[in-house]
């Protein structure tokens, strides 16, 4: 199962299919973003720097009120393509955030460096945003380096087999990682009967790769939520 998948608690949609989507009527104080709006924004915000998306995806809550999307871009790593998360909601329960990421090419797993990153401070009726997209855009770029020399360490970074252990029973039996509980076999299995001949040497690259491919069985929301916060876990571990 690749990418974003679409099943019990959201809906995984294309670019075209956040446009039937409709936005609640704005408030005094709370101005709805529309998804394809915030979509073509950003789009456009990136276009500016002459940043290319070459692949988008989109997933939606049943109600339409919340969005995650990650955006793929033309920029590459060793082994991996730079990519933006996007996230949005509009029952005042999120706000609007970006978070950078990256795409494995050998096995389309979806990683982000940290957790969404508040681009504004509310949904008032007053922000630009567009330039609130421009601010969250040059954040993100200024994490590129930092993110690719987090990979240059971590394939370099031998576990001993115990270490491993110890940092999924960290993840999921002590609850250090917001994710289900459920995933720490399947990521147990992933690292230690690994699929993919690149992630066969013992590193915390291949154990990050393992908690990603788990993750990617999960609903698209709790994926996006999940995986966001497997990158500060992990630094904090090594």
């Amino acid at each position: 199962m690749e990418g974003l998948l679409a099943h019990c608690d959201s809906e995984k949609l294309t670019r075209e299919g956040l446009a039937v989507i409709p936005a609640p009527e704005a408030t005094a104080t709370f101005q709805p973003i529309p998804h394809l709006v915030l979509v073509n924004s950003l789009l456009e915000t990136l276009s500016f720097r002459r940043i290319s998306v070459v692949k988008d995806e989109y997933a939606v809550s049943k109600d339409g009120m919340k969005l995650f999307g990650v955006m793929d871009l033309e920029t590459q790593i060793e082994g991996c393509r730079f990519s933006l998360g996007i996230r949005n909601a509009n029952d005042k329960s999120m706000r609007l955030a970006l978070t950078v990421g990256y795409r494995v090419f050998v096995c389309d797993n979806m990683a982000f460096n940290g957790d969404f990153t508040p681009v504004l401070a509310k949904h008032s009726k007053h922000f630009n945003l567009l330039d609130a997209l421009a601010i969250g855009v040059d954040r993100m770029q200024r994490n590129f380096e930092p993110m690719r020399l987090q990979i240059e360490k971590w394939k370099e970074l031998q576990l001993p087999e115990t270490y491993a252990k110890l940092v999924i029973y960290r993840a999921f039996i002590e609850g250090d990682l917001d994710a289900p509980k459920h995933m720490a076999r399947r990521v147990h299995e992933l690292y230690f009967e690994p699929q993919y001949p690149e992630f066969a040497p013992r590193t915390m690259w291949s154990l990050s790769n393992a908690f990603t491919s788990a993750f990617k069985e999960l609903d698209p929301i709790p994926q996006f939520k999940a995986t966001a916060k497997l990158g500060e876990f992990l630094t904090a571990m090594n």
